[in-house]
């Protein structure tokens, strides 16, 4: 299972909008902390705000900032709200034409699995993954070499 991009900026621009506390912070600066488009900045923003997550200030000082307390924010909330679905297998999306449907185990064990992920996710709010305004200055990590990146034979 991989999250979308889009789904991965919603939460780092709420983290990044935890470690600002108080200060306002604009698009063009969370895009130049993680080096990606305002464009698509916008749209996760427009999203979190509309949701409720992000609060907007207007104005040539405006901003955006917290619209409820990182304690009240949890990580599932966000995903489901960001995620188009969790259709891990054909037979889970509509439109589902897999000849094994009927007979089929696997769905109940990616189901199970699925709803896990879920209610871990739900246990967690973005005060559990707060960073300080500094961790966002750190850079990118290291480039990983070949070897250490391969999976097992």
């Amino acid at each position: 299972m991989r999250l979308t991009n889009f789904t991965d900026y919603a939460l780092r621009m709420l983290m990044y909008a935890a470690s600002a506390g108080d200060r306002l912070i604009t698009i063009e600066e969370a895009a130049r902390t993680f080096n990606v488009s305002k464009t698509h900045l916008n749209k996760v923003a427009s999203t979190l705000t509309r949701a409720g997550f992000l609060r907007a200030v207007r104005g040539r000082t405006g901003g955006l900032t917290l619209a409820r307390r990182p304690e009240a924010i949890r990580i599932g909330d966000v995903v489901r709200l960001t995620e188009p679905d969790f259709a891990l297998v054909e037979c889970f999306a509509t439109g589902n034409r897999c000849v094994l449907t009927r007979a089929c185990r696997l769905s109940g064990v990616l189901s199970e699995a699925a709803a896990s992920f879920q209610a871990t996710l739900d246990r967690h709010t973005l005060a559990d993954i707060a960073l300080r305004p500094q961790d966002f200055r750190a850079g990118p990590p290291p480039a990983r070499r070949e070897a250490e990146t391969a999976v097992g034979p």
